[in-house]
């Protein structure tokens, strides 16, 4: 084998191993790189799912708070008409004491 051929298989393989470097060092970065924007989107999701809790929680004591004050009207309601009810029959039990106490 002449001087020049070995040579140029040298440089052959030099450029080889060149290339073999090059390809490992990029495919280490892209796997940097997809770990990172992995855990960015981790970090996005967890955040976003968190807010969407918070969300929730918030509507549900809307709700809650709307019924609440709703079985407030309607016991204030059904007390006032039990009140007047009561009045009604107030003056009824009054002449029925006195009617008891006085015949007794």
């Amino acid at each position: 084998m002449s001087l020049e051929a070995i040579e140029k298989v040298t440089q052959i393989e030099q450029q080889s191993q060149e290339r073999k470097a090059a390809a490992e060092a990029e495919a280490r970065r892209i796997v940097a790189e997809a770990e990172r924007e992995g855990l960015a989107l981790l970090q996005q999701t967890r955040a976003a799912a968190a807010e969407n809790g918070r969300k929730l929680l918030r509507e549900a004591e809307e709700r809650a708070a709307e019924k609440a004050a709703e079985i407030d009207r309607a016991a204030e309601e059904e007390s006032a008409a039990l009140q007047k009810a009561a009045g009604k029959h107030l003056d009824e039990a009054a002449e029925f004491i006195v009617g008891r106490v006085v015949n007794h």
